[in-house]
């Protein structure tokens, strides 16, 4: 049975990623050669990771997805706050979080997690932090490197301008190559 690499997510608007892209051009201005940096133009709000699912599953992640969508009505999110997991300490990623109407974001992800369960999804025991990945810490990075990332990402203005409207969310599939994960969209569930 054919096998698909798939992800659920909130996509996000062109001038969304064009701020992402001008906040990595200044944190890349530091020259850490060990850091490997996502296209803005790929970088997504991921609600839930599924892996590799059977084809055949598609239809009933869709219909869970639906079911969690209803209603919910459209509401707003912003870009805001730089951070690193697990800390600026020890960077591991780079990513932005997401202020706005979160709350609504929350009861959408748990609603997801729920239907999920119902198809055989383990549910994610970690809390949901809803953020956006900037960049990746290659794994032997020296400790003081990974310090002096954490310290230009505590030094790095950035504005929290970028609001945006959601009104839907979306299976999305990922495809790995060598130049890395190309995504694209096999279904999605309008809020209503």
């Amino acid at each position: 049975m054919e096998q698909v690499r798939c992800f659920i997510a909130i996509g996000l608007p062109d001038e969304v990623k064009a701020g992402l892209k001008d906040l990595q051009a200044q944190l890349k201005s530091g020259g850490q050669s060990s850091i490997k940096w996502v296209d803005p133009y790929s970088i997504h709000l991921t609600l839930k990771f599924l892996g590799d699912v059977d084809a055949a599953k598609i239809a009933p992640i869709t219909a869970a997805m639906e079911e969690a969508a209803q209603g919910i009505a459209p509401f707003s999110l912003k870009v805001e706050g730089l951070g690193a997991f697990p800390n600026l300490r020890r960077v591991q990623v780079v990513w932005v979080g997401m202020g706005g109407e979160v709350d609504k974001l929350a009861h959408l992800q748990q609603r997801l997690e729920s239907n999920l369960a119902g198809l055989g999804f383990t549910p994610e025991n970690r809390r949901f932090t809803p953020h956006l990945t900037l960049a990746r810490v290659r794994d032997r990075v020296a400790l003081d490197e990974r310090e002096g990332l954490g310290e230009l990402i505590d030094g790095t203005k950035f504005e929290p301008v970028h609001s945006f409207p959601v009104e839907a969310v979306s299976l999305m599939k990922s495809q790995l190559t060598r130049e890395g994960a190309i995504y694209s969209r096999i279904s999605a569930a309008e809020l209503k």
